[in-house]
């Protein structure tokens, strides 16, 4: 936003009547006028044509009209002027009547058809000087009037010219806020294209003025764009509550006690917006505040879980109010009291908050993913072995979250330091756990050799390996094998080739395990040639491995598994005279 606000915001060529864009035309009237060519009456007309008042007077008397005016060396009959005359005067008369008018209210019809033509001649021609932006700035008009008319007008910027329709709504902005930026953001709704800027409309050129133009006035913004209630205004608030978030927090703090319903809602969710920015005590003061009154209403019980969120984020009323909102929590479903919300207390106040988790957690159905996401992310020490094992309860209690489980233990290894604890959770889960679970865990320990815990995945790989038959855990584990394989084109080549060998030694093992069972031989042969055909590189890799000691590789695909292979392969490298594989043999 703030470079397109610097695009659209731009001032143009100043001066003029009212000091707008450009100055306002002057016409001369010339004594001794001379007819104008037929070229001359398509122009525009932003000073008279070349026939002067008193040949105008000539012909519009009847005697005039009836004799056709001599050329000056007696020749014969001369251009009619009245052709190009008449749209000028057209043009002179009714713009000097508007500019004289002390209230042009009742001509609007007017001034929008004019708005109108103005538009659709800049498509071809450009602005006419004669109602550029110094004119629909000088008129008599009130405030809600000349926004529209200038709304209506802005298109036509970038069609020729300098003056620009956008840069006098800026001014117009500047000198009266509080009044133009309600009207201002009635613009939101008008998606029409800007010519000068193809990449912006109306609506986001009102946004990037707003923006641009809020020094001295951010709080009758907030205010104007909170009753204004478009999904623009909420992008602009959501911007101030980042960039600007004193004003916003002001502007809570005013909301908070509002009689109107709306006002409050909207004190509750800008105040969350903008709390994680609020960086100075007054700021925090004032949501704190703000949150603490709207708790206090009893008629704005569904506005208790956000106003606990902004309490138990300050750590200065986190310790009063982190019991309520853990209870809360563990209650409701809350949209605003949410598992983060609550979750920046757990270094503080781990009990409480954990104990919300597990009881939040106990219904069947409830969402695991949050509550995970969140404890995965507490690095300290005192937080870090209480939120694994958490985990592993979770996982005991309900193996329909495995998944979850899976991806909180792979974010623990990727922030590092919390290898035992994981390993524990991850070696209970293969020896004890259903096979839904031990296949959800799998791809944990199938990550590349340099991958984050990297010894302990290993470890844990051996483990698994030396207990595990079951056909949908070993499918598992090959899958991730594969698709975690980091073939990495920009390393160097030595490195590419131990990353492969890894690779090569893994599927051999667990393949090999895996044909023994059961149907599984048909199992091998179908994955296998899936991986090729979705995994870049890997039929590649196959074959060079099949040709490398096809009599290992021979017992794990069969032809189906290997047509496809070649085929995937061929067709990747279509440049290359491959010879016809030992595998046929």
């Amino acid at each position: 936003m703030r470079g397109a606000a610097e695009d659209i915001a731009a001032p143009g060529p100043r001066g003029g009547r009212g000091g707008t864009a450009t100055s306002r035309p002057s016409a001369e009237y010339v004594a001794e006028p001379a007819a104008p060519s037929a070229a001359d009456s398509s122009a525009p007309h932003s000073t008279p044509p070349r026939t002067g008042r008193a040949t105008w007077e000539n012909a519009a008397t009847p005697r005039a009209r009836g004799t056709a005016p001599r050329r000056p060396d007696g020749a014969g009959a001369g251009a009619d002027p009245r052709p190009a005359l008449a749209p000028w005067w057209a043009v002179r008369l009714l713009g000097e009547t508007l500019l004289r008018l002390p209230d042009c209210t009742p001509y609007l019809g007017v001034l929008r058809v004019l708005a109108g033509w103005v538009v659709e001649r800049a498509r071809e021609r450009g602005v006419p000087q004669d109602f550029g932006p110094w004119f629909w700035t000088a008129l008599a008009l009130p405030a809600e009037e000349r926004a529209d008319l200038l709304r209506r007008l802005v298109v036509a910027d970038g069609t020729g010219g300098d003056d620009r329709f956008l840069a006098a709504a800026g001014e117009f902005l500047v000198a009266d806020a509080r009044t133009a930026q309600p009207l201002l953001c009635a613009w939101f709704v008008d998606d029409r294209r800007l010519p000068a800027l193809p990449a912006a409309t109306v609506a986001t050129a009102a946004q990037a003025l707003l923006y641009t133009h809020r020094e001295g006035h951010a709080d009758t913004l907030v205010d104007a764009l909170v009753a204004d209630g478009h999904e623009r205004a909420d992008e602009l608030l959501s911007t101030l509550a980042e960039e600007d978030p004193g004003a916003v927090c002001r502007g809570v703090a005013r909301w908070s006690v509002d009689p109107r319903p709306a006002r409050r809602v909207a004190a509750v969710a800008y105040g969350l917006r903008a709390a994680p920015y609020a960086a100075s005590g007054a700021d925090r003061e004032l949501l704190r505040v703000a949150a603490a009154t709207l708790l206090s209403r009893t008629a704005d019980a569904a506005l208790h879980g956000g106003a606990l969120a902004l309490l138990v984020r300050d750590p200065v009323s986190r310790g009063r109010y982190v019991e309520q909102a853990a209870a809360r929590f563990a209650a409701a479903h809350d949209p605003q009291l949410t598992a983060a919300a609550l979750g920046v207390a757990l270094a503080t106040h781990p009990g409480p908050v954990l104990d919300a988790f597990r009881r939040r957690l106990a219904a069947p159905g409830s969402q695991a993913g949050d509550v995970l996401r969140v404890l995965a992310e507490e690095t300290a020490p005192a937080v870090a072995a209480p939120a694994t094992a958490f985990a592993g309860e979770l996982l005991r209690a309900r193996p329909d979250t495995a998944g979850h489980v899976a991806v909180y233990a792979e974010r623990r290894l990727a922030r590092g330091g919390a290898d035992a604890e994981v390993g524990a959770l991850v070696r209970a889960a293969f020896r004890t756990g259903p096979p839904a679970v031990r296949a959800a865990l799998a791809p944990l320990v199938a990550a590349p050799g340099d991958a984050p815990g990297a010894a302990l995945r290993g470890d844990l790989l051996e483990e698994l390996l030396r207990e595990e038959t079951h056909p949908d855990v070993l499918e598992a584990l090959l899958v991730a094998l594969v698709v975690r394989h980091d073939a990495r084109p920009g390393a160097a080549p030595g490195e590419r080739d131990g990353h492969a060998a890894r690779l090569r030694s893994a599927v051999l093992r667990v393949g090999t395990v895996l044909a023994r069972g059961p149907e599984g031989g048909r199992r091998l042969d179908r994955r296998l040639a899936e991986l090729a055909r979705t995994v870049p590189g890997f039929a590649a890799y196959a074959l060079a491995w099949y040709d490398e000691d096809p009599t290992v590789w021979r017992a794990l695909v069969g032809s189906g598994g290997l047509r496809t292979i070649e085929d995937v392969a061929a067709s990747g490298t279509p440049d290359a005279e491959r010879v016809p594989s030992a595998w046929h043999s």
